[in-house]
């Protein structure tokens, strides 16, 4: 079970943030001892007074070896520097420290107090899974892409994903409003045709559309969106921020499940910046996804299969009332790897299927429909 921390016994609430600094034992306490610093004052202890010191300045509670001649930091700062929004959250977590290197966030816990004002996922798992009436495998994503395609073009594939079998079907991250393909054509071509093709196969598809924006943008897009069809929608916070997605997870006038997409956060991730676990996983949990996308490891991107596994573990743990995020992995995705990634992930995980399956030599319906049976034998 993911750790919810009790207040201390005098009832302060606080965060615990793990970090990995580099070594040797003295040199990793020293930039331990400076991460307190850079996350709250910025300045050095003696700007403060004694009082002020105990009330705000992290603490370092541990520091233990890790392989490859690192160390685990474990730091612990007063809960009223967390404030009620991603962004502060995020600059107390990692906000100065990004700047220097030698330094991974790992993770981080909050007070049961503290996680009481964060809502988390709306529908999360179960709600993704008894909307499109599927217990007992893991889920199907088709991806509508390539950019460039009209409407009517999208509109067409999008029903071939359906009569294929899939689960949901999602915008590529690339399209958003386009001259060749407007955002308001394009989401109710689609919408039309999923709803129609998902009536006539007897189960639903949900139907995921590309938002990301200015949040004014964003909400006008979400409010049009769920009025001519989509059934969810998809948002990236590394272009937006995490507090854009929060906002709409809690806007009781939208209520549609959301899908997190990874674009431009594999810039904070990997070696020095964010771990996977946080990036993929606490965060977008915290700020209200239903489901959080990730690159696959073994795919051609910077992710080893430890770290895949990490982000699924923190998207649907246990964590006081939060429900589960799904984990959606994608990346050149075929059905020659379906036996190791549930072996590795599970069945509470999404596959998400892109441009590999429109390569497929009897076509995408064959495509998704093959994918379906691998899965249903998998599990």
């Amino acid at each position: 079970m993911m750790n919810v921390e009790q207040p201390d016994p005098c009832g302060i609430e606080f965060l615990t943030a793990v970090y990995e600094v580099d070594g040797p034992e003295k040199e990793a306490r020293a930039r331990a001892e400076r991460i307190c610093l850079d996350q709250t004052i910025e300045a050095e202890v003696d700007l403060l007074a004694a009082p002020l010191r105990a009330n705000i300045l992290g603490r370092v509670e541990q520091i233990r070896p890790r392989v490859g001649g690192r160390y685990e930091a474990s730091i612990r700062y007063p809960g009223d520097l967390v404030g009620k929004e991603h962004s502060a959250l995020l600059n107390l977590l990692f906000g100065t420290s990004s700047l220097r290197g030698g330094v991974r966030l790992l993770s981080f816990t909050l007070t049961k107090g503290l996680l009481a004002s964060w809502r988390g996922p709306r529908h999360g798992t179960t709600g993704l899974r008894q909307a499109v009436e599927v217990s007992d495998r893991p889920l199907v994503c088709a991806v509508l892409k390539p950019l460039g395609r009209s409407p009517d073009e999208l509109a067409e594939l999008a029903v071939q994903f359906v009569r294929g079998g899939a689960d949901l079907i999602k915008d590529d991250q690339g399209l958003l409003d386009h001259s060749f393909c407007p955002f308001n054509e394009r989401v109710a071509r689609c919408a039309e045709a999923i709803a129609r093709a998902s009536a006539q196969r007897g189960r639903p598809c949900l139907y995921f559309a590309h938002i990301s924006g200015s949040l004014d943008a964003m909400r006008e897009r979400a409010v049009y969106a769920k009025r001519v069809g989509a059934t969810g929608l998809l948002v990236a916070p590394g272009l937006t921020g995490f507090d854009a997605l929060r906002a709409l997870a809690l806007d009781d006038t939208l209520t549609l499940p959301i899908a997190s997409h990874p674009a431009l956060l594999g810039t904070r991730a990997f070696a020095d910046g964010l771990a996977p676990a946080v990036l993929f996983g606490l965060l977008p949990r915290l700020a209200g996804a239903d489901l959080t996308i990730y690159p696959s490891f073994d795919a051609g991107y910077r992710m080893s299969k430890e770290e895949c596994i990490s982000v699924a573990v923190n998207s649907r743990q246990p964590w006081a009332h939060l429900l589960s995020t799904m984990p959606a992995v994608g990346g050149r995705m075929g059905v020659e790897r379906i036996a190791e990634l549930t072996a590795c992930l599970g069945r509470e995980v999404v596959f998400v299927l892109g441009s590999r399956i429109q390569q497929h030599q009897r076509g995408v319906v064959a495509a998704i429909d093959d994918f379906q049976m691998m899965l249903t034998r998998s599990v």
